[in-house]
């Protein structure tokens, strides 16, 4: 990992990962973050890293992933020896107001990725193609709904239920198909629910720490029992590097957190740190502000990872508890209020998304 393209770099993963290699003692390449800076592409996410490294081991481009001819020049002039694609439309509600963007972004965006990653690929001597690799991110919403019991292993069917997770389950096949028809080395990596610093409200764990603050209501779709995996973002960072690096060409690796939780129970824990850490002068708890609201369209009941296959094949084990990173989350939002008070300005008001 010398000359890394990371795209979707400027969201809330990819400027994470951007962090968490950087942060890294093995690492001393070059990372080229290649992002459209769409609504929650946010460059103010890396200034620091534009400080430490800009000009030097940090570059940026703005393009849209379906740009093919875009594309195909970053490639070519950067010359890449990794590239980790967290470029994507990723919000469920969205997905349910305006589907075809997520299947253009989606589909069309990583198909291209692929097309200039193989006549890169193609381009290079042996010992170049030896240490090439294609990294696919994606999500355990592929798979469908769970009941109450069972989990999700990388055997488990393709059942996905919103125009997010159908458009992201349609991306992962043609990863596949690029490895299997023509030979480039991929790996993919089907993620649980993500949360951490940088993410944009819109998300639950945001929506509810911001929401607190304001002393707005906490919307809880229908009864709040919808379960799903938690997994620090800095812990899924690290799951990356440890595939790219060590897992099998073609393989797919399921990655969780270990941290199964009702909806109801996470908004819960966050008003009770907030009551805690941030204490409202108007309210007894903030709990006073969970509203329950109609559930939205094809919501599925339950998500739940089986990360036994990169824990027992690669040695990967996430590093925090809920109960840490969820801490050290509110703990983020509340040091950080002018990242998102700057989103707040250019017009997201934590409205709600994805009434169909």
């Amino acid at each position: 990992m010398n000359k890394v393209i990371v795209t979707g770099g400027a969201g809330f993963i990819g400027a994470n990962y951007i962090h968490t290699l950087f942060a890294d003692q093995g690492f001393e390449g070059q990372i080229l973050n290649l992002d459209k800076l769409t609504y929650a592409g946010n460059l103010e996410s890396l200034q620091n890293v534009k400080a430490l490294y800009g000009g030097s081991r940090y570059f940026f481009e703005q393009a849209d992933i379906c740009d093919s001819a875009k594309i195909n020049s970053i490639v070519k002039q950067f010359e890449p020896d990794t590239m980790v694609c967290f470029a994507a439309e990723s919000h469920v509600d969205r997905s349910i107001d305006g589907p075809m963007d997520f299947v253009h972004t989606n589909l069309v965006g990583t198909a291209v990725l692929l097309s200039a990653a193989l006549e890169h690929f193609r381009s290079l001597d042996e010992a170049a193609k030896q240490a090439f690799r294609f990294h696919h991110v994606s999500t355990d919403e592929v798979y469908g709904s769970l009941g109450e019991s069972g989990m999700f292993t990388e055997n488990t069917p393709y059942d996905p239920s919103s125009p997010y997770s159908a458009s992201k389950a349609g991306s992962d096949h043609l990863v596949r198909a690029w490895n299997r028809t023509f030979g480039l080395p991929v790996t993919i990596s089907n993620c649980s629910n993500n949360y951490g610093g940088y993410q944009f409200p819109e998300k639950l764990i945001p929506l509810m720490i911001l929401n607190c603050l304001q002393h707005k209501p906490l919307p809880v779709y229908g009864k709040g029992l919808n379960v799903r995996d938690w997994l620090f973002v800095i812990d899924h960072c690290h799951a990356i590097n440890t595939i790219i690096r060590q897992g099998k060409i073609g393989e797919t690796y399921n990655i969780g957190g270990h941290n199964e939780m009702k909806n109801i129970d996470i908004v819960t824990t966050i008003c009770r740190l907030l009551d805690e850490m941030q204490p409202s002068e108007k309210l007894g708890s903030y709990t006073e502000l969970i509203t329950y609201v109609k559930d939205r369209p094809g919501h599925d009941l339950r998500y739940a990872i089986d990360a036994g296959k990169i824990q027992a094949e690669l040695g990967w084990v996430p590093a925090e508890t809920f109960a840490t990173g969820i801490r050290k989350t509110v703990a983020w939002y509340l040091e950080n209020r002018q990242w998102w008070q700057n989103i707040q300005n250019n017009s997201y008001q934590q409205q709600r998304l994805g009434l169909g």
